[in-house]
């Protein structure tokens, strides 16, 4: 039936007898019907024009079969039936020899003409070789991996090392090298890029083989090729692991068919004259007309030809179909003929709507072909259409992607055929995402691009720490000009770009079309239920790569749906005003808990689904009235995997039947844009993957549950009654429509997609901006050095200008790259996208916590969009695209705010990589000014709980992120903490490029200028006030892990420097310098704690009448001390590790440390009141650690070391502890104590203030004094009447009930962990103050 309305008829109708001849004749008269007939079959040696009437015989219905079989017969050359032609040797068709002609693990297509590598080096070859003439054969790059792509010889044998064009006999070029290979490798050619065309030709008359890409020679590669009896040459490749093509021997057009060259497949001669004459018949019908009163034949033009019902038409149409049809089942016909025809009816321009001619051929295909006719024609033409969009070349006006999406679209209005298609051949057998997808050219100047940007720009204004600045003051007139230039440029190229993407979005518009319910279920519901499928298998693989979609086609496809989506939702919101819009869209909660969609044992914020279901019954029954029958919860467990394992129910298959099971056919399992890859190669004959469990798992409640193919309308959107996917609302969600529910289905997975591979991908882009900067500041430091560069130095200059252009080369061509990546994935519109993405997020994140315990079903993933969103709009759109413009953003980001500050100690959350996540994006969020504001503005009851939570004891979790933290809302209070970066790093890059997201994330905020919170500070101060308990665990765990931190970097860098040192120079492993580097770091972060705390609350050290206070001063002075020696002593180990400027260890230096000691000395010794500062210096002074010239040294000044070991000796005996145990190794003559410099703070004017450096001066004075009067007050200390633990204080306390004795700093220390007694382990009941009776 036509999908128009039309007439219905069978093609039975139109199969005449010889009983039907009269009344078939009687349709119009015989000599109408005769001209007519003579008209649409012209006799093929006179072409379309009609013969004369004197000698055209009469032509009726009853003769036309015999006579359309002699016009197709006319012309027609004898095809050789075995396909044998002269110089080529194998089967017909060509294709991959997956039976022996490969070495490694492959994939191969259904048709045997794509592959992908599962191994190191894969090799495959052809069924066919040649050894004499001329052949050709096309190669479709899918990924622009390393592949080695050309010919061999049958005696060529590969290895996974050795592959095409490593033998004797086998040549190869590589794109990805840029290089030729035979046994040697030399340059030759271009670098490809995915979406190219390889031609492999070999001349074996003239002994050569040359290659072209996107039909452009690349010279020839090779000459003197071995030839003669007992050689031949099959098409082979070579390719690493993931890497994909498809191969084209002639089963297709060839794409740039080069002159004189043959295809390694014979094309179908005769079927090809066939199939063109008959759609000339079809074209004569439809540009002719019967005008039955006049008795004569009309010329009329076909683009308004409909398909009335007419008879005469109908049965001539029909007799044409019945040779037609069978022919349009061929791939070759169909891309060659079919498409061609298709194609040429939109070339005239104007919208789609404006070619109806196309929607009536369909209705036309429907009606006289049969059904799987109709469906094998309708897959090929779409598989035509992929591959031709996929691999046509990049050109100025985007010209061959639009013909091709424009026949799409008009094939998809068609609404019959959408169905079909979306049923059977969009998701289940191409790789229908290539439509959304716009790829990136690689060659600038071949895409066009520089015609259409002439100018090009970048940035030449740089701060003093090498960023761009963003308006420079001091732009001249010509910067300006090229900059404007640069911009129309790349709005241009946006304009263009845009015309496709509204072509794509228009092919998801009709794809989510849920009014077309005339011949069956709605099309939205079908591609529902396909995203779904495709979904599962991209988060059900995740450890597959070759069957993942590719995320760069993931991100042009998130895009495009996220606005068909959002315009069906803002039309179903104009037809129910009482709806939700689509800017305050969000997800409802009860989708995660009611069994209606499936997550695919994706990971919930509570743990696994089956646990949640037995833990969380009742919370289901009473809040959301879900009842799960105890019979039918699933015992899925951890235990019930490794029992499956065990049990070998499901033994593993081998070779070629290992794809039999559920990864038989992933859609993404396939080469470039054809079917799917149901061959697995393996020479090892091993499997590689065997899943434990189906993919789809089946939900075990009492309520209606279908796999996802079986849904149906009724299911999603639910009726009278039934809620569908809102079965289960809790009393927490308002009772309000929202949207149709398939719509909610389809946001809920644009959100997984943009958590399976979108963010990462976003990040990966960026490096063509980062590129841009690297060459703008190296091409300004190189015209700076030619500008200084003195005239007699001839060979320098020269030096400097090759260098000056190549960066201004290398610029220029990716200036236009990054246009056409801003257009395409950065642009203004896209960033609205990530961030309605984002407010999609925060606000289902809301209504999922307002319901409680259920709260704990919510997938992780919402809370991962969430922040890599986030992430994403500050990191990698901004600053093109200013997040201030964004609508609503304030309020936004104290939205997310809340929700970080609120869940990073959610106990309703269990996955400890989620809480880690929290954490880091929360670190993250207060390194910015704005994002930090944002975080003061939640409610203070937040604000404070918040801050509890980070003040908790540091052990047994994650305090390395807690304590960035606490730093960034310090940092820029603290002592001399006012740097963004460190002064000696300065000119250096931070190495963060492959850091996972959010690290790469915290990287980055850790170089933004400072920005402490004074509101956050204030709750910190009254909580550690008013808790004392809490206060003395966590600056009791946070003086544990400066300890730890500090022991583990000094024992690190004494094996640093003895690997330097050693003669054979042995290298240092990195990992070892980034752990070191890593523990500096945490030990200057904790060391800025602890000055933050000591500043904010000083009494928690000073105050003794506080339970642990003088303990704590009395641990803060011993470490104090014991970093401020390692740091400062003269020709330490310390220093010739700094010197050495080793790779990794570029954050270890003086400065950060020192002041950070510094900051916490001057606080108490100098800002403090008067008892405070008494017991400090007291405290610090009886240390066995204490070493004045420790304090010097920040000043740069020798010091006079006799007071220190005076007052030293005559105190206490020489000790050692854990921290000052090892023996300094001689120090090398390169660092000598002559030619190193002093370290001093009067050096860092930019950094320290002069009211600081007063302040420590003040502070050596005072223990310089201090000292002398200590030196000279002090009596001498017999050794008995030391503590015998540590020999450096008076015994002061005995122990109840055994009267051992110590030092109260000793034993006070120790009970905080253990309540035995050192000596005889009895349990300590109390302690007691002693002192000395007198003699």
């Amino acid at each position: 039936m036509s999908s128009k309305g039309g007439t219905t008829l069978t093609r039975r109708n139109y199969r005449l007898s010889s009983d039907d001849k009269h009344r078939a004749t009687g349709i119009v008269n015989e000599k109408l019907l005769s001209d007519f007939l003579h008209q649409v079959f012209p006799p093929t040696n006179q072409g379309p024009a009609v013969a004369s009437l004197s000698c055209r015989k009469p032509l009726g219905f009853q003769d036309l079969d015999s006579h359309l079989e002699q016009l197709l017969s006319d012309g027609e050359s004898e095809e050789n039936p075995d396909g044998a032609v002269e110089g080529r040797l194998g089967p017909q068709p060509v294709v991959l020899d997956h039976t022996s002609g490969f070495e490694g693990l492959l994939f191969v297509d259904d048709d045997l003409l794509g592959v992908i590598g599962h191994s190191n080096f894969s090799s495959i070859r052809a069924t066919t070789c040649v050894y004499r003439g001329k052949w050709a054969y096309e190669v479709l790059i899918s990924s622009q991996g390393l592949m080695q792509i050309g010919w061999c010889t049958l005696n060529c044998r590969f290895n996974q090392e050795e592959g095409v064009g490593d033998t004797p006999d086998s040549y190869a070029y590589d794109g990805n090298r840029v290089r030729k290979w035979n046994v040697t490798t030399t340059n030759y050619g271009k670098s490809w890029a995915a979406g190219d065309i390889v031609s492999c030709l070999i001349d074996l008359d003239e002994g050569t083989i040359t290659f072209c890409l996107n039909g452009q020679s690349l010279g020839t590669a090779f000459t003197d090729i071995k030839t003669g009896p007992g050689v031949a040459y099959f098409p082979a490749i070579s390719l690493s692991f993931k890497e994909s093509v498809a191969f084209n021997f002639g089963s297709r057009p060839l794409r740039y068919p080069p002159n004189g060259y043959l295809p390694l497949q014979n094309p179908p001669t005769s079927d090809l004259l066939k199939a063109q004459r008959l759609l000339g018949y079809i074209k004569n019908v439809l540009s002719t007309s019967i005008d039955v009163q006049e008795e004569r034949l009309l010329d009329k033009d076909p683009s308004v030809w409909r398909l009335h019902g007419d008879p005469t038409v109908l049965i001539t149409l029909a007799h044409v179909f019945n040779y037609f049809a069978p022919l349009m089942c061929k791939v070759y016909l169909v891309e060659d003929v079919l498409m061609s025809f298709l194609l040429g009816i939109l070339e005239g321009g104007g919208s789609v709507d404006e070619h109806p001619l196309i929607q009536q051929l369909l209705d036309l295909f429907w009606l006289l072909m049969e059904d799987y006719e109709v469906n094998e024609c309708l897959k090929q033409l779409m598989m035509s259409l992929l591959r031709a969009y996929r691999f046509s070349p990049i050109i100025p006006d985007l010209g061959f992607q639009i013909h091709y999406l424009r026949l799409t679209t008009a094939i998809l209005r068609h609404e019959k055929c959408r169905k079909f298609l979306l049923s059977s051949v969009l998701f289940d057998v191409l790789r229908s995402v290539v439509f959304f997808y716009i790829k990136t050219p690689l060659r600038v100047k071949e895409a066009g691009l520089e015609e259409l940007i002439p100018t090009t720009w970048w940035p030449t204004h740089f701060d003093k720490e090498g960023k761009d600045e963003r308006e420079p003051k001091d732009e001249s007139a010509d910067e300006r000009l090229r900059r404007r230039a640069y911009e129309r440029g790349c709005q241009r190229l946006k304009k263009r770009i845009e015309v496709v993407e509204e072509l794509q979005v228009q092919i998801l518009r009709l794809l989510l079309n849920n009014k077309d319910k005339s011949t069956g279920e709605a099309s939205r519901y079908i591609f529902l239920n396909k995203f779904r499928k495709f979904l599962q298998e991209n988060a059900s693989n995740r450890g597959h790569p070759t069957a993942l979609c590719p995320p760069e086609y993931m991100v042009c496809f998130l895009h495009r749906l996220i606005t068909a989506v959002r315009g069906c939702w803002d039309e179903g919101q104009r037809k129910s005003p009482g709806s939700v819009s689509s800017e305050d869209a969000y997800v409802p909660p009860q989708l995660f808990y009611n069994g209606k969609v499936d997550y695919f044992d994706l990971q919930r914020l509570g743990g696994l689904l089956s646990h949640l279901k037995k833990t969380l019954k009742d919370d289901l029954a009473t809040k959301a009235n879900i009842i799960i029958d105890p019979a039918e919860i699933q015992t899925v467990s951890m235990d019930d995997l490794d029992e499956d394992e065990e049990s070998g129910a499901a033994p593993r298959p081998f070779g070629a039947a290992a794809m039999g099971g559920a990864l038989a056919r992933p859609s993404w399992l396939s080469s470039p844009t054809l079917g799917r890859a149901n061959r697995f190669l393996s020479t090892a004959a091993v499997s590689l993957m065997t899943p434990r469990r189906p993919l789809t798992q089946p939900e075990k409640v009492k309520i209606r549950t279908l796999a996802v193919e079986q849904r149906t309308e009724e299911d999603i959107e639910g009726s009278h009654g039934n809620d569908g996917l809102l079965l289960g609302r809790p009393l927490e969600e308002p009772d309000q429509p929202i949207a149709d529910k398939s719509l909610l289905e389809i946001v809920d997975g644009i959100v997984m997609m943009y958590n399976l591979s979108v963010h990462q991908q976003l990040g990966k882009m960026v490096v063509v901006s980062d590129d841009v900067h690297e060459y703008a500041v190296a091409l300004k430091d190189t015209e700076e050095k030619i500008a200084r560069c003195p005239s007699r130095r001839a060979d320098i200059l020269e030096e400097l200008q090759k260098s000056q252009k190549v960066f201004a080369e290398k610029l220029n061509h990716l200036s236009r790259r990054l246009a056409w990546i801003n257009a395409t994935i950065y642009s203004k519109e896209k960033m609205l996208d990530v961030y309605w993405l984002l407010c999609v997020c925060i606000r289902t994140i809301e209504h999922s916590d307002q319901t409680g315990s259920l709260f704990a079903f919510s997938p992780e993933f919402y809370l991962n969009v969430a922040m890599n969103s986030y992430s994403a709009l500050r990191n990698y759109f901004s600053p093109a695209n200013g997040l201030e413009e964004l609508p609503g953003y304030e309020e936004t980001l104290t939205q997310l705010a809340a929700i970080l500050a609120k869940h990073f100690a959610d106990p309703r959350i269990v996955g400890t990589d989620i809480k880690d996540s929290l954490m880091q994006a929360l670190a993250s969020y207060v390194c910015y000014p704005q994002s930090l504001r944002a975080v003061e503005r939640i409610p203070e009851e937040q604000r404070v709980a918040m801050m509890r939570n980070l003040l908790a004891p540091y052990e047994q979790r994650p305090w390395a992120q807690t304590n960035w933290i606490l730093v960034r809302l310090w940092r820029g209070c603290g002592f001399g903490y006012r740097y963004t970066r460190l002064p000696h790093l300065l000119k250096t890059k931070p190495e963060d490029a492959n850091l996972p997201s959010l690290q790469r994330d915290l990287s980055i905020a850790s170089f933004q200028q400072p920005c402490p919170s004074l509101l956050l500070q204030r709750h910190m101060a009254e909580l550690l006030s008013v808790d004392k308990d809490m206060a003395a665990s966590f600056l009791n765990s946070v003086l544990n892990q400066l300890n730890w931190a500090f022991s583990e970097f000094i024992g690190m860098i004494q094996e640093i420097q003895q690997a330097a040192e050693r003669p054979e120079r042995n290298f240092v492993d990195t990992r070892q310098l980034k752990v070191c580097a890593t523990c500096f770091d945490l030990s200057v972060s904790l060391l800025r704690v602890l000055e933050m705390t000591v500043t904010l609350v000083p009494e928690i050290f000073l105050d003794w009448s506080r339970p642990s206070a003088e303990l704590l001063l009395r641990r803060l002075a011993q470490l104090l001390n014991q970093v401020l020696n390692r740091v400062t002593a003269e020709k330490n180990l310390f220093d010739r590790v700094v010197n050495l400027r080793l790779p990794g260890l570029e954050s270890v230096d003086h400065y950060p440390i020192l002041v950070a000691v510094t900051g916490i000395l001057v606080r108490i010794l100098v800002d403090g009141d008067r008892q405070g500062v008494s017991r400090a210096a007291s405290v610090l002074l009886s240390d066995p650690c204490f070493q004045l010239h420790s304090i010097q040294h920040l000043l740069g000044e020798a010091g006079d070391s006799s007071i220190t070991s005076s007052f030293t000796s005559s105190t206490r005996p020489a000790v050692s502890t854990s921290l000052s145990s090892s023996v300094t190794p001689p120090l090398p003559a390169a660092v000598g104590s002559s030619e190193r410099k002093h370290f001093s703070l009067h050096a860092y004017s930019d950094y320290i203030s002069e009211e600081e450096k007063q302040k420590v001066e003040l502070m050596l004075s005072f223990l310089t004094e201090e000292s002398k009067q200590a030196a000279a007050s002090t009596a001498p200390t017999s050794e008995e009447d030391l503590c015998p633990i540590c020999y450096a204080h008076s015994i002061s306390a005995i122990f109840k009930p055994c009267s051992h004795k110590s030092c109260k700093a000793c034993i006070n220390q120790h009970l905080m962990n253990n309540k035995d007694c050192f000596f005889c382990k009895a349990t300590i009941t109390g302690v007691e103050d002693y002192s000395k009776p007198s003699a």
